[in-house]
């Protein structure tokens, strides 16, 4: 007679949501400057967006699987790759990798791509409303963000760029302010920054 016992073994990490909304507020800052017509151009936005929306939410995607946390993996983890494809299709719109690449370009396809987007943004929605409120309130308006950035990006529009633009700097503003929650509220051990509660509708 033989018996098999399964032991898990759970790693001790910190919780990553601090340095991925970090990420995410400072990239929305950048990008959210050059909507706004207060800088030009996209060359010094794509640094920003490899570095800190793409690798560092990525970062926190990889730890956030290590606490079980499917909801903020995913997140972080989606949003990173977003952020990566947002990039290359700039640095193919530049011309980094040839004319003839950049002269095929069809940006309906990049619109395509953000209502894809979209979709996944209303699920995780849906979600955060179990978490806190600050995450809500970043989830709605990446919603409103990606639907004017379609919009905009299919066939331009001055009206959907405007809300794209104030939407994406409302996105780093409370990120920043997220993050800060985060790491502060556990350095003094209390809630030194308000979160807001879940709503409760579905737990």
């Amino acid at each position: 007679m033989s018996t098999s016992n399964t032991q898990k073994v759970q790693i001790a990490v910190a919780d990553p949501s601090a340095l991925g909304l970090l990420g995410l507020a400072m990239v929305t800052f950048v990008a959210s400057s050059q909507k706004l017509g207060i800088t030009t151009g996209v060359s010094f936005v794509i640094p920003w967006a490899i570095f800190l929306g793409a690798i560092v939410q990525l970062i926190a995607s990889v730890y956030d699987f290590k606490h079980n946390n499917i909801f903020g993996a995913t997140a972080f983890g989606g949003y990173a790759f977003f952020w990566f494809g947002v990039a290359t299709s700039w640095l193919i719109k530049l011309g980094v990798f040839g004319p003839a690449l950049a002269s095929t370009a069809d940006p309906k396809q990049l619109a395509v791509a953000f209502i894809g987007y979209l979709i996944f943004s209303l699920y995780m929605t849906i979600g955060s409303m179990e978490t806190n409120k600050v995450l809500f309130s970043i989830f709605v308006l990446i919603d409103v963000l990606l639907l004017t950035l379609a919009i905009d990006t299919y066939a331009a529009n001055h009206t959907a760029h405007i809300i794209a633009a104030w939407s994406e700097l409302l996105i780093s503003l409370i990120s920043f302010y997220g993050s800060a929650a985060v790491v502060l509220n556990h350095h003094f051990g209390k809630p030194f920054l308000p979160v807001g509660k879940p709503f409760g509708i579905f737990k």
